[in-house]
């Protein structure tokens, strides 16, 4: 066993055994029954010559071969959405960008699948933003991905949030977009925790208030919608939903603290998933997947319930950085070999959350090789003026 001297939530320092190198796969040993797309980050080019914060630079070979790894794992992707730090370092031309050759990287992979994110952030929010302009900027992103021959995610916007005077403009607006999309559509609540510019979202304040805004929605308009993608970290809200979504409309879990619950459901029904946390626990993730198809949910859970830890820590608050604990996590295993994140977002969390991250991720078994693991810490510890 390998070992490493990691600071301590105390302050001090304390010595920390690694353990055996991951058991699960890299390819997926069987189908899924429950649809699985990974919000998917993009690797950050650090050499390039451009300002890091202003016009960041991506390595589109890294960040291209991320979504194949997903897809090998059995896993659909969910592309430019929040985990790729969408309208938080990376922009909407940038952004279609990334959609289209994402798109055009995986034609070649028999069942690949890939949803991305349509949003108005090419709109600065602002009082001299109107809905009619929310709506042609909908409009606008929808037609660009549906041109590259893309799926739809229909992204929550800030430009609405901040122009919306009542749920009726979100009424407005949705039934505009939902009426043109050629194929059904995932929607997506994102909850302030992950970007507080959306709080109010659907005109109230209170959510189980919002929540009967979208289910009208939806309800005026479930043959054009695949699914609704809620992420407000509270099971109750997700389940109580659930059961109330028309007919062939799905419930992705977004819930990145209880999925394992949501994705095996009651006997009322389940969720399928759409999650951050899958970028970082893809293999265990898969694993559990196949497990479950195959009616062990034993082994589903037992394989889970690290990862669960791992992802609470990864998603503590403040949530909205913990795109920062991802990246760390694809660093740490070599599907990157810098630690620079768009935006400079490394500098998010503190050393001992990473150190803790490190600890978490190796009790979850998903470090594929520990003794490089080890080695990648020490580095960030050296950049901290630790040693390890």
């Amino acid at each position: 066993m390998t070992a490493i001297t990691l600071p301590g939530k105390d302050g001090g320092t304390e010595k920390y055994l690694v353990g055996s190198t991951s058991p699960f796969p890299a390819k997926a040993t069987g189908a899924f029954n429950r649809i699985a797309l990974a919000a998917a980050h993009v690797v950050a080019d650090p050499g390039a010559m451009t300002d890091p914060w202003d016009t960041p630079a991506i390595d589109w070979d890294a960040t291209l071969a991320y979504r194949r790894h997903l897809i090998d794992l059995g896993f659909g992707v969910a592309e430019a959405m929040d985990t790729a730090q969408r309208g938080m370092g990376l922009s909407w031309p940038r952004s279609l960008e990334l959609i289209e050759r994402s798109l055009d990287a995986v034609r070649d992979l028999p069942g690949a699948v890939i949803a991305s994110g349509a949003g108005t952030d090419q709109l600065e929010p602002g009082p001299g933003v109107s809905i009619d302009d929310v709506i042609a900027a909908y409009c606008e992103q929808c037609a660009a991905i549906e041109k590259a021959g893309g799926r739809i995610i229909l992204m929550a916007s800030r430009a609405l949030a901040a122009a919306a005077t009542s749920p009726d403009d979100y009424v407005r607006v949705y039934d505009r977009i939902l009426r043109d999309v050629r194929q059904p559509v995932i929607l997506h609540w994102l909850g302030d925790m992950f970007d507080p510019a959306l709080a109010r979202y659907w005109g109230r304040a209170d959510h189980m208030a919002a929540m009967e805004v979208c289910l009208g929605i939806i309800g005026t308009n479930a043959a054009k919608i695949d699914g609704i993608k809620i992420s407000l970290l509270d099971k109750s809200k997700e389940i109580v939903m659930r059961r109330r979504l028309p007919e062939g409309v799905r419930m992705y879990t977004g819930d990145d603290f209880d999925y394992a619950e949501m994705i095996e459901g009651d006997e009322m029904g389940h969720s399928d998933a759409l999650l951050g946390i899958f970028d970082a626990i893809a293999p265990a993730a898969s694993a559990a997947l196949s497990a479950l198809a195959e009616k062990d949910t034993r082994r589903f859970h037992d394989i889970l319930a690290p990862t669960v830890a791992l992802s609470r820590h990864i998603f503590c608050a403040p949530t909205r950085y913990y795109k920062t604990g991802i990246v760390f996590m694809a660093y740490l295993n070599d599907h990157q070999n810098h630690f620079t994140m768009v935006g400079g977002q490394q500098s998010a969390r503190s050393i001992t959350h990473f150190a803790q991250l490190f600890v978490l991720a190796d009790k979850a078994n998903l470090l594929t090789d520990p003794v490089r693991a080890v080695s990648r810490m020490k580095t960030v510890l050296a950049l901290h003026g630790m040693t390890g």
